[in-house]
């Protein structure tokens, strides 16, 4: 049996990544490329891979692999290139605090301590937006979730929550909403959006067409109803005309927000327009021993670009290291 390792045992790391999604395991990844000798990613859930572990669809992995895989086997494979590059991995860590030193306050079922490494990265990723948030009325009932939610409940533990909701948004995590409702054999019965023309570009919202759902444009949600479950949603159509919509659920998708409670509760210097930390041209924070990168900041980017983004933060993240990167310019 492996010994667990205690908190004295993960001292010394020159650089350690708090999320490990596609951002935080390219940018480890890519800082063991560079030379970096310790490089450790803490990841509060049980596996790595954010958000596309529980995306059971493709296209992931184009650019990064050269392959059209499913999100959870671009999951693994990045997590397992990660482990092949020498990257620790510690899974089921939550950070509660970050403070200057760098210092994080890290809780593991075995133990709860301090880690203080030479730089930290701050790769905690988005989320959308939930009913609440967006101010829609009535009561709380089953049935009302947000793309996440559902994917988890799907392809995590198949469970099929609903079968003929409405989708809320029109963003390309609207359309992956739409793709996992397919799979799982639930039909939607319309997808709603409160602008006048969608958010994802022509033509690829016709999808929705071939998919057998109609786009409604300039739609407002106004209530949700339904007593255990919902029943139906009262909406407000272009004309300022009402109208109900019979569904057994209400899907919310999209209108991402910067996953920042760390750094809200932090030293750091915010953007609360954005709901980001302030960073520089080299993504580093206010206090430069920090850097974030990926859906962190400017939400939200599909899997590849903060994979992308990733690889670019390690390269800064490695001079800075060798002192070789510009002083701080907080921009």
């Amino acid at each position: 049996m492996t010994p667990v390792k205690t908190v004295e045992q993960y001292s010394g790391y020159d650089v350690v990544i708090v999320g490990g999604g596609p951002a935080g395991l390219s940018s480890a990844i890519m800082l063991k490329k560079l030379g970096v000798a310790k490089v450790l990613v803490l990841e509060r859930e049980s596996a790595c891979g954010g958000a596309t572990r529980h995306c059971g669809h493709p296209p992931f992995g184009l650019l990064e692999y050269q392959l059209m895989v499913t999100g959870p086997t671009y999951a693994r494979r990045l997590a397992q290139e990660a482990a092949d590059a020498g990257v620790d991995i510690l899974l089921r860590a939550t950070v509660t605090e970050i403070a200057a030193g760098p210092c994080l306050s890290v809780t593991t079922p075995e133990w709860t301590g301090n880690i203080k490494p030479k730089r930290v990265l701050l790769a905690t990723g988005t989320r959308e937006t939930p009913r609440g948030a967006r101010f829609v009325s009535g009561e709380r009932m089953a049935g009302i979730l947000t793309t996440g939610a559902l994917q988890s409940l799907y392809y995590l533990k198949k469970i099929v929550p609903f079968s003929a909701p409405a989708i809320i948004g029109s963003e390309v995590v609207s359309f992956s909403a739409l793709m996992t409702c397919r799979k799982a054999g639930i039909k939607p019965v319309a997808m709603l959006e409160e602008n006048r023309i969608p958010t994802i570009p022509w033509p690829l919202y016709h999808f929705s067409r071939v998919m057998g759902v109609r786009l409604h444009t300039g739609v407002k949600i106004l209530e949700i109803c339904g007593t255990k479950r919902v029943e139906f949603i009262r909406i407000q159509q272009k004309n300022n005309a009402e109208k109900e919509i019979a569904c057994d659920g209400v899907l919310f998708t999209g209108k991402f927000t910067p996953e920042s409670s760390l750094a809200r509760m932090s030293h750091l210097e915010m953007n609360y327009a954005t709901g980001e930390p302030v960073t520089d041209r080299y993504n580093r924070c206010s206090d430069p021993t920090y850097f974030a990168t990926g859906n962190l900041r400017q939400p939200a980017k599909t899997a590849m670009n903060c994979w992308r983004e990733g690889r670019r933060t390690a390269k800064y993240l490695a001079e800075d290291l060798k002192g070789i990167l510009p002083t701080a310019t907080i921009i």
